[in-house]
């Protein structure tokens, strides 16, 4: 997948990030989008369309990296996992 993995965000902002599966999913379409958040970044709420799941984020510490997992299951029956990484910092 081609997507964008590094991000940044402020600690005190709440950002949403996207990760777009059209390229993978081919004629496919997502049935379920899951995000897995380590402890320390908040996962405000998150949502999914048939080619897309976002996740809206806040909180965290400055100058730490969180792993942040997409983890998808389609119509047809495969599942994926991306990782998304985001340093908090100062913005």
């Amino acid at each position: 997948m081609a997507n964008q993995r590094n991000f940044e965000k402020d600690p005190d902002a709440t950002v949403d990030f996207t990760v777009d599966w059209t390229d993978w999913l081919e004629s496919d379409t997502l049935s379920t989008g899951t995000w897995v958040v380590p402890a320390g970044i908040t996962n405000v709420s998150s949502q999914y369309t048939t080619v897309k799941d976002t996740v809206f984020l806040s909180g965290g510490t400055v100058n730490n990296t969180y792993a942040i997992i997409n983890r998808i299951s389609t119509a047809g029956g495969k599942t994926n996992d991306q990782t998304i990484y985001v340093l908090v910092k100062e913005q």
